[in-house]
């Protein structure tokens, strides 16, 4: 799983998962969600989830949050 903020019209950035899945693993965006609400803060709950077969990693296997958030951030004029 990575957290980053997507592009929100209303607040500027949302929080945003991007989940992968094991083999055989199934989870809705609002299975996601509804953990959430119940185990975190209003302010750190995802607003959208999204679902990826792999998430890119550095040479030592770090997720690459970076790499993560251009996707999101792809064509719009500010950049993070």
């Amino acid at each position: 799983v990575a957290v980053v903020g997507a592009p929100d019209e209303k607040w500027g950035e949302a929080v945003t998962a991007v989940i992968v899945l094991n083999d055989g693993a199934t989870l809705t965006e609002q299975d996601v969600i509804e953990y959430c609400k119940q185990h975190l803060a209003s302010f750190k709950k995802p607003k959208a989830v999204h679902f990826r077969s792999a998430l890119p990693r550095s040479s030592l296997g770090k997720i690459l949050k970076s790499k993560v958030r251009e996707d999101f951030w792809r064509g719009h004029e500010r950049q993070i």
